[in-house]
C-alpha cells in the first residue's frame, strides 16, 4: 500500500483488513467483543478476515521458516486484495506477520527468487499472491498513529479517573521487528499516553516491557508462572489497580492462570488484567457488559466498582 493511500485515510474514514487471530476467538472472546465494542465507538471499520489462517506464534519457523513466511504472505495477500492495511490486536500476530512482511518486503530486493518461492506456494493453493503493496498494525499503533491522541480525548466521555494502570506490552509487540514507527522498543510510552488520555494514572514499573513468560509454559511451566508471577508482584508494589495488555497470550498468562501462579510463588494475587481495548472503552462510554468483563478469571468488580460503575 502506498504511503500516498495511507495519508489520505482520515478519522472519518479509517479502515482496515481486520485479523483477528485464534486467541480472541477462543479463549480470550472478550478480546474480540471488546475490539468490536472499542472501533464502533471510534467510527473505525473493520473488514474481517474470515479466511485468515494462524500466524503460528513463532512455532511455524522451529519446522520451516519458509512455512512461516509462507502461510503470513498469505494472510497480507487477503489484505492486499482488499487495499487495506491488516490490523491485529494482538501482540504476537503483530511481531509474527510484520516480521514476514518486513522480511519479504527486503527479499523482493535482496532476494527475489525466494519471494517466487513463496508465491508458487500460494499459486498451488489458489491463493492470491504476496506483493508487499500493505502494512501490518496493531490496535495500539493505529490508535496512536492513525486515529490520534487528540482525536481519542474528543471520545473520552467517562474518564478513568484515579485508576492506575500498570501497562504490559508484551515482547512480541516491541522487539521482533527491525522497526518500530511509533514508539521506543527500550523505553516505551504508548500505552501510557493512552492511559493519560482516558484519565487514568500510568503506573511504570521493571517488568512492564518484559516477557510474560507465555514461551515458556508448555515445557518449562514453573519457571512460566514464576515470571509472571514477578511481574504481577511488582505492578502491585508500584500501586497498580490493575495490568493492561495489548496481548492476548499474555493476558491468558497474566488472568486466567493467576491462580496458578500464586500458588507456584507462595503469595496471594488477584490483580485484575485488561485488554487494552476494554480500557479504552470504558472511558468512551462502552457498557461493562458488552466488553466480556465477566470472562476473566481474576474478577474485575473492584475496578468497575472503583470507576462507578
Amino acid at each position: 500500500m502506498s504511503s500516498n493511500f495511507l495519508e489520505s485515510m482520515t478519522v472519518k474514514n479509517l479502515q482496515y483488513a481486520y485479523f483477528p487471530g485464534c486467541v480472541a476467538q477462543g479463549a480470550c472472546r472478550e478480546l474480540y467483543l471488546s475490539t468490536a465494542a472499542l472501533t464502533e465507538a471510534l467510527g473505525i471499520n473493520l473488514v474481517e478476515l474470515k479466511k485468515a489462517a494462524c500466524c503460528g506464534s513463532g512455532t511455524y519457523k522451529e519446522d520451516s521458516q519458509l512455512l512461516e513466511d509462507a502461510v503470513n504472505a498469505r494472510n497480507i495477500a487477503l489484505a492486499e486484495a482488499l487495499n487495506l492495511p491488516l490490523l491485529t490486536h494482538c501482540s504476537t500476530c503483530q511481531g509474527v506477520i510484520g516480521h514476514v512482511d518486513e522480511r519479504l518486503k527486503e527479499a523482493k530486493h535482496n532476494n527475489p527468487n525466494y519471494v517466487e518461492e513463496v508465491n508458487n506456494y500460494l499459486q498451488k493453493e489458489h491463493c492470491s499472491p504476496y506483493q508487499g503493496t500493505t502494512t501490518v498494525k496493531h490496535l495500539l499503533w493505529a490508535i496512536v498513529g492513525d486515529y490520534g491522541l487528540d482525536n481519542l480525548a474528543d471520545k473520552v466521555v467517562r474518564p478513568l479517573s484515579g485508576l492506575n494502570c500498570a501497562g504490559f506490552y508484551g515482547c512480541y509487540l516491541l522487539r521482533v521487528q527491525d522497526t518500530l514507527p511509533y514508539d521506543n522498543p527500550f523505553q516505551p510510552e504508548s500505552l501510557e499516553n493512552v492511559f493519560r488520555v482516558v484519565g487514568a494514572n500510568p503506573i511504570y514499573y521493571q517488568g512492564r516491557t518484559q516477557c510474560c513468560g507465555w514461551p515458556l509454559s508448555s515445557y518449562a511451566t514453573t519457571q512460566s508462572f514464576q515470571m509472571a508471577g514477578k511481574h504481577i508482584l511488582e505492578a502491585m508494589a508500584a500501586g497498580a489497580d490493575c495490568l493492561v495488555t495489548p496481548c492476548p497470550l499474555c493476558h491468558l498468562n497474566l488472568d486466567s492462570r493467576q491462580p496458578e501462579v500464586a500458588k507456584v510463588i507462595g503469595r496471594s494475587l488477584g490483580l485484575p488484567v485488561l485488554h487494552f481495548s476494554q480500557l479504552v472503552a470504558l472511558a468512551l462510554g462502552v457498557s461493562p457488559d458488552r466488553l466480556g468483563l465477566d470472562r476473566h478469571i481474576v474478577s474485575t468488580k473492584s475496578l468497575l466498582k472503583k470507576l462507578g460503575f
